[in-house]
């Protein structure tokens, strides 16, 4: 049997920086941030189902978190005014993390890769569950804004309007609830949330 590496490179993610465009107080990688997502998706999905009567997988959501970003283990993580800077280098950065997700699949044994596949390739995601994975993604970023500012970086200042206005946008009621009874936490210190 062949030796894999689908695993051994997603411990990688740790290595690859987020925000590279932007001066960090503090460096995030993708590791921790798809971590945060994870928490993040499955507690949408929950206020969802238990406020809203969906009835939706909470878990599969928090997995789908975890790997969101694991195409970026081979690509990096590209600074959004790159990304979209026009629709062509969107299109083509598409391309990009498609190819790079199929290779990281294909990093996998072929008995296991239909069972990652919709993990790691976006586009064959549970539909369903995508939106709250990408509210979470945004709340994220929204987060890592409010913890830069608070530690007197004024860089994140835009990002943060830009997030903000993002999350608004989205049409899903449990992302609202959560910023109204959660993200405030955010912005207070250890000894308040205690």
């Amino acid at each position: 049997m062949e030796n894999s590496h689908f695993f051994a490179m997603l411990s990688r993610m740790k290595y690859i920086s987020r925000w590279g465009l932007m001066h960090n107080v503090r460096e995030e990688n993708i590791a921790e941030h798809s971590h945060e997502v994870a928490l993040l998706a499955h507690a949408l999905v929950t206020i969802s189902n238990e406020r809203f009567g969906t009835d939706l997988s909470a878990d599969r959501a928090a997995v789908m978190g975890i790997f969101h970003d694991a195409g970026e283990i081979i690509t990096g993580d590209l600074p959004t005014p790159i990304k979209y800077y026009n629709d062509e280098i969107r299109e083509s950065y598409k391309q990009i993390e498609k190819v790079s997700e199929r290779r990281l699949l294909n990093m996998l044994p072929e008995d296991l890769r239909e069972c990652y596949s919709p993990l790691v390739e976006s586009e064959k995601s549970d539909t369903e569950l995508v939106p709250f994975v990408k509210a979470a993604d945004k709340l994220s970023a929204y987060i890592k804004c409010i913890s830069e500012i608070s530690m007197g970086n004024k860089e994140f200042l835009k990002a943060q309007r830009t997030i903000k206005e993002a999350i608004d946008s989205m049409e899903l009621p449990a992302l609202a609830v959560f910023m109204e009874e959660f993200m405030p936490s955010y912005e207070l210190t250890l000894d308040e949330i205690s």
